[in-house]
């Protein structure tokens, strides 16, 4: 039922105010989209500190900064990056769909269907996205399990042997010490450009097999 801009102010005032009385203000979640000096200052800044909630996201959560995340614990970079399409043969989309939200979605469907043509696409996906309706393969996981899947993977790589030696280096004496549910010696590893790739097997991945 259409309202009133006043009676609007006044339901959420009203609401706001309930939440305060009854010393539930954290129960207020605050979203906002794109910036604007209104939008960052006032509402985004200043009201949820005023009432009391920790609960306050920027579009930034799923956008910009979250692009950030990935190269940034990764690579050491903190900032925008893009990928090499136009010579990529196969392309894991891991939860995440290029074809629809991308900084640069124009060029992931232009680039697309020749990465198809010359090469593979893998999409790792609970959801049927854009991507997936076009991968060779998908992995439709259940939500969650990325990081289940992801120490899979890891544990094949390390116990297969099929790790790149030149990048992370190798065991010293050239014997592949990483086996199911093992401890190894993090002395007996020569590390290049990782790090502490045999202590995280200890903690982690020794026991999670596929």
């Amino acid at each position: 039922v259409p309202i009133r801009w006043e009676e609007a102010l006044d339901t959420l005032a009203d609401k706001m105010m309930e939440l305060r009385k009854n010393n539930e203000p954290e129960k207020l979640m605050y979203m906002r989209g794109r910036y604007s000096p209104t939008s960052t200052d006032l509402l985004y800044g200043t009201l949820p500190k005023i009432f009391g909630t920790p609960n306050y996201y920027s579009h930034s959560a799923i956008c910009a900064e979250a692009e950030k995340m990935g190269p940034g614990y990764t690579q050491g970079f903190f900032g925008y990056r893009d990928y090499d399409l136009a010579k990529t043969k196969c392309l894991v989309v891991w939860g995440c769909d290029p074809l629809s939200s991308n900084r640069q979605v124009p060029n992931a469907i232009a680039k697309f269907s020749d990465i198809l043509d010359r090469g593979t696409v893998i999409a790792v996906d609970p959801r049927m996205s854009a991507s997936v309706a076009k991968a060779n393969e998908w992995l439709p996981i259940k939500p969650g399990e990325d990081g289940a899947l992801a120490a899979g993977i890891a544990h094949v790589l390390l116990t297969e042997g099929l790790w790149s030696k030149e990048f992370v280096g190798s065991f010293k004496d050239g014997k592949n010490l990483f086996k199911t549910g093992a401890t190894v010696d993090e002395t007996a590893f020569a590390e290049k450009q990782t790090h502490g790739i045999v202590k995280f097997w200890n903690i982690e991945l020794k026991d999670r097999t596929p």
